[in-house]
């Protein structure tokens, strides 16, 4: 997946300017910048769910990208594992849901309606679901809110294990999330 020389507007705004970007061989990839930069619609680009005004974005036929948007878009009639199986084979991904949300701290939660889970739980069972989906590239953004630092730096170490020779793309305000998904590159927007 790759982002050549795209730009992006709102109402006239330019958000994105002859950005360019490769997620491709496994690399991990950090983008930074204040809010309104850009973000979360470079992301929305490498996604497909809008169009550049310049520039290509290029996917080729075998990705499958997964995501985890700031929202934790959870389906909030399903349980905790639910929410996972919904997107789990296990074809492309070794561990059951319930297994995947113990390694998220969540063995206790697979029964509760995202309701019932705290921001922090929410936010673990989404990450989760990415990963259940078997996705690469790994598009994360910011993944880690809600979450405590200890907590954060468990979480970040089962993402890059979990996620294996996955791309990963993340999105933070915070440099030492970086450092913690080992990004071989910081784009500052």
């Amino acid at each position: 997946m790759e982002l050549r020389n795209v730009s992006f507007s709102y109402d006239g705004k330019p958000v994105l300017e002859n950005v360019s970007l490769d997620l491709s061989g496994g690399r991990h990839i950090c983008v930074m910048g204040e809010s309104g930069r850009g973000k979360t619609t470079l992301m929305r680009l490498l996604l497909g769910f809008i169009s550049p005004a310049s520039g290509e974005v290029i996917r080729s036929e075998n990705e499958r990208p997964s995501a985890v948007f700031q929202e934790d878009r959870l389906l909030p009639w399903f349980t905790a594992e639910r929410n996972v199986r919904e997107v789990w084979s296990k074809d492309r991904f070794a561990l059951s849901p319930k297994e995947l949300l113990s390694e998220m701290e969540l063995g206790d939660s697979l029964d509760k309606l995202p309701k019932e889970l705290s921001g922090g739980m929410q936010r673990r069972v989404a990450i989760a679901r990415a990963l259940a989906f078997g996705g690469d590239p790994l598009l994360l953004d910011e993944p880690f809110k809600g979450l405590d630092v200890p907590m954060r730096e468990r979480i970040a170490k089962k993402v890059l294990d979990l996620a294996g020779n996955a791309s990963i793309l993340l999105i933070t305000h915070d440099e030492y999330e970086a450092k913690l998904l080992k990004c071989d590159e910081i784009i500052r927007l």
